[in-house]
């Protein structure tokens, strides 16, 4: 029993709220009557769906008080409703929506509330001047492995001035964002425990794009590298500030606890949204099937009285409903301050990504040969898919991470 998490208590209900529902009911329009038609051309263009993004601008979804209200919303599954609902649309262009996201979630995990204040604004804009913003952590050779990001961050102290020199790779919003959030490491010898956060502000000279990269998914969203070639940003960039920082790499240094790495606590704190993005894409691909395997005939009979096919469709309901129970339990966690001591977190954004993928792929093989077609829309859910086994920790990444916590065997 030890295992069980929590007791229910006797006011434990899964029953949404209603300021959640009217954010559900929100976002589903939205998905419904303006990313779904736009969709199947974004794919296309592999392109920043810019038209969409001022509709959302414009009624309030892409904006600050949105991140801010769900974020604080008191239950913790605002924000996971709201993604589930619009990733439900597209996730190529609903990652173009909420990719600033994650760099703010950066800002509020690592920096000071003057740091929260002034930056995160800033990526979002108005609904007359959009902004973006991007977090920078992947490098060429350091992806699952933060412990082996070379870009460095070196103190000038005369001018009170951090340089800045490396490529950060895989950035969603990378080089065309107003705000980078930077990861970089300020003591190598002491490997992911040497790294810190920083702010690069808009027109930063040394800042630039690199490669934008042709993907198999998510195509209407920006990903690229981001070149920092002598950045130089004010010493008031580095999140947390200097004091804060040189506290925790004296920890290190002495071999006691530091904190915890500087991306990982951004991908912590994500996890949870990053799998209701995933049960978002399943459900579309399953109610897609699920339709058309009551409507689709052969033999005189429509597929769905298959059994081969219904049962199908039972794993993919059920599986996408347990996937959202483990995001919502993990997203009320983070919301109430609980620590994630079984990987909850993790757990739930393995399963959701891994059940997008499967389901996603079933609902092809039950649309036979029109689902391998790009006249119908699963195929694109299904390169969709498989990112959230992918990025902001793979699925392997997130097994080792529960698996360590199961054991209580330490990192080595």
């Amino acid at each position: 029993m030890n295992d069980i998490p929590g007791e229910a208590g006797p006011g434990f209900s899964l029953e949404l709220n209603e300021d959640v529902r009217d954010i559900r009911d929100w976002a589903h329009g939205f998905a419904r009557d303006v990313i779904r038609p736009a969709a199947a051309e974004w794919d296309e263009r592999e392109e920043t769906p810019w038209p969409v993004l001022q509709e959302a601008a414009k009624i309030g979804l892409y904006s600050l008080d949105f991140f801010a209200n769900q974020w604080f919303e008191p239950s913790g599954v605002g924000l996971p409703v709201a993604f589930e609902e619009l990733y439900w649309g597209d996730s190529g262009i609903a990652l173009s929506i909420t990719g600033t996201g994650l760099a703010a979630v950066a800002v509020a995990g690592t920096g000071t509330q003057e740091q929260l204040y002034e930056w995160v604004p800033q990526m979002f804009g108005s609904a007359d001047d959009i902004k973006l913003g991007a977090f920078c952590s992947s490098e060429p050779d350091a992806g699952s492995d933060v412990s082996a990001i070379r870009t460095r961050a070196v103190y000038d102290e005369a001018k009170d001035e951090w340089v800045l020199n490396g490529t950060k790779t895989w950035a969603t919003n990378g080089g065309i964002a107003d705000v980078h959030v930077v990861v970089a490491s300020v003591d190598p010898e002491l490997g992911a425990r040497g790294q810190a956060t920083f702010i690069v502000p808009p027109n930063t000279p040394g800042l630039s794009q690199g490669q934008k990269f042709a993907k198999h998914g998510i195509r209407a969203s920006h990903t690229a590298e981001v070149i920092l070639d002598d950045v130089r940003v004010p010493g008031s960039c580095l999140l947390g500030g200097k004091e804060k920082l040189d506290e925790r790499l004296a920890r290190a240094r002495e071999g006691r606890s530091s904190g915890g790495q500087a991306a990982m606590k951004t991908f912590e704190k994500s996890r949870p949204t990053v799998g209701a993005m995933a049960v978002g894409c399943a459900r579309a691909a399953y109610e897609y099937a699920r339709d058309y395997a009551t409507q689709r005939e052969q033999f005189g009979k429509p597929i769905g009285d298959n059994q081969g096919v219904a049962f199908t469709l039972a794993d993919m309901t059920t599986r996408i409903d347990a996937a959202r129970l483990l995001v919502w339990r993990a997203a009320w966690m983070a919301r109430n301050d609980k620590d994630f001591s079984r990987a909850e977190g993790s757990m739930s954004k393995l399963y959701a990504g891994e059940t997008a993928a499967w389901v996603t792929q079933e609902a092809i093989r039950i649309l036979g040969g029109n689902g391998y077609t790009r006249e119908y829309p699963v195929e694109r859910w299904h390169r969709d898919a498989t990112i959230f086994t992918i990025f902001e920790g793979a699925s392997e990444i997130q097994r080792l991470i529960i698996g360590r916590a199961a054991t209580g065997l330490p990192v080595r």
